[in-house]
């Protein structure tokens, strides 16, 4: 019986970064032994993306070293965020548990162990609602021996989680207007980072299309955490203006080199040091802040 979790890719129309991913991931320890789902996103109706499209299915013909590889095609164009909400439910509701990655994810040789270990440790531990491969730069508190820690806010740039967490997401966030009017509610949602409240608010009204956000606001309904390695496995190699969210932007996080070996903690809880410099990292510049906090209190966002 396979123990290891099944991959999930999902991709559209970048073939130069869809064929760094797969070959990163083909070479990743246990790769010949998990099952590859790949969901292709339909194109946009232009001649551009419908060839972009066929460039990165053709690509996808040639890809082996897995224990078995399944390729949907979605005729339309749906997306990303319904994209991984529609092809995560899938195949989560076949497993136990998935490991996703997008196609501008490139990990390293040893995500598939981590993933796969951290999933098997924190399986029972129903605070941990996901585990994320990728990690921003740290500067470790010097008394601090594990190589993972918890943090509110979730990671979507190469993670896993349960089908008993991912069925518990409510996509729509029903009780939104009850939530903004609270702000004990608000200032513990943010406690995973300043943004968080304001960028739910822009899914609701329709600024943004974000899964992620939604994920991460189900973390907070249900008391949960994310797990995060202090070394980070995932290199994202999507900020060249490329991607569906256009955005060009640097982000200095050294790859695990395959020479490290994870260490759970059992306790569950965050270290304060650790949350408020991935606070700070994830950030709105001080003009921006300002702008939020005027709107607050004017009732025009949260």
């Amino acid at each position: 019986m396979n123990h290891l979790s099944p991959i999930i890719l999902f991709v559209y129309n970048r073939p130069i970064h869809t064929k760094q991913v797969t070959e990163a991931l083909r070479k990743n320890r246990n790769a010949g032994k998990s099952r590859l789902y790949i969901f292709s996103d339909g194109p946009r109706n232009n001649t551009v993306d419908i060839s972009k499209v066929a460039e990165v299915r053709e690509l996808l013909k040639s890809i082996d070293g897995f224990d078995s590889i399944r390729i949907v095609h979605r005729r339309r164009h749906l997306g990303l965020a319904n994209s991984v909400i529609a092809g995560t439910g899938e195949v989560i509701y076949k497993h136990e548990s998935v490991i996703v990655l997008e196609d501008d994810l490139v990990p390293s040789v040893n995500f598939l162990e981590f993933m796969n270990s951290a999933l098997r440790f924190y399986k029972s531990k129903r605070q941990i609602f996901s585990i994320s491969g990728f990690s921003f730069p740290l500067r470790l508190p010097h008394n601090y021996n594990h190589q993972v820690y918890l943090h509110y806010r979730c990671s979507s740039w190469g993670w896993a989680t349960w089908n008993d967490r991912w069925t518990k997401v409510d996509w729509g966030v029903a009780d939104f207007d009850e939530f903004r009017r609270c702000e004990d509610c608000v200032a513990k949602f943010n406690r995973g980072g300043e943004d968080l409240a304001t960028l739910l608010n822009y899914q609701l009204r329709g600024k943004i299309d974000s899964w992620a956000i939604r994920w991460c606001y189900a973390h907070y309904k249900n008391d949960a955490f994310c797990v995060y390695p202090t070394v980070s496995k995932i290199n994202n190699i999507g900020f060249d203006n490329s991607g569906t969210h256009k955005v060009k932007r640097t982000i200095d996080s050294r790859l695990d080199k395959g020479d490290l070996k994870s260490t759970f903690p059992t306790k569950i809880e965050v270290n304060r040091e650790i949350v408020r410099q991935l606070n700070k990292q994830v950030a709105f510049p001080p003009n921006v802040r300002l702008i939020n906090w005027i709107k607050h209190h004017l009732f025009l966002v949260i």
